[in-house]
């Protein structure tokens, strides 16, 4: 199944006629799929949640970017002299300027790095999980090429708010 076309309907009712066409059309019920309240979900169907890239993104981030700030805060309290801690004696205040430094990559790697995931990370699975969340239903057609062009002609006769069609990704 290498192919994804998905409807975005207004209501149910649109989008229990539309998979009433599909079955009559002679499209595998099989290979259509509802979203939307009272049917599956988007976590059930397989959508990408956009906070699992950003968390990964984060992480990743993280594994350079607190080393890299433990040694230019390390750096920089030697290069300035700066005590901080006068307690802490000349070593001390380096090691926690250079704690300091790895604090500031951690925050680098969660504000920049998480934020980056959260934008790039999710497709298009973030705008349909935006419509389930307004209400709207998703009809989702898997298939060969001739089937979901074919299940695409029939869905337009709904008049969706949006046809995307697709090609799994996982199978180029």
């Amino acid at each position: 199944m290498d192919n994804y076309v998905i409807a975005v309907l207004s209501d149910r009712i649109q989008a229990e006629a539309a998979y009433v066409a599909l079955e009559k059309e002679n499209v595998p019920v099989s290979q259509v799929t509802i979203l939307g309240k009272g049917y599956k979900t988007a976590d059930e169907f397989g959508f990408i949640d956009p906070k699992q890239p950003a968390r990964r993104q984060a992480l990743f981030m993280s594994y350079w970017l607190v080393p890299f700030g433990f040694l230019a805060g390390i750096g920089f309290s030697v290069a300035t002299q700066y005590n901080l801690f006068p307690w802490a004696g000349m070593i001390g205040n380096h090691i926690i300027g250079g704690i300091f430094g790895a604090i500031g990559g951690a925050m680098g790697s969660f504000f920049v790095g998480g934020s980056g995931g959260l934008m790039n990370g999710s497709g298009d699975a973030l705008p349909y999980r935006n419509r389930l969340s307004e209400g709207k239903y998703l009809v989702v057609v898997q298939g060969a090429a001739n089937l979901t062009n074919k299940a695409s002609r029939i869905l337009r006769q709904f008049q969706p708010e949006s046809v995307q069609g697709y090609i799994d990704p996982t199978r180029l």
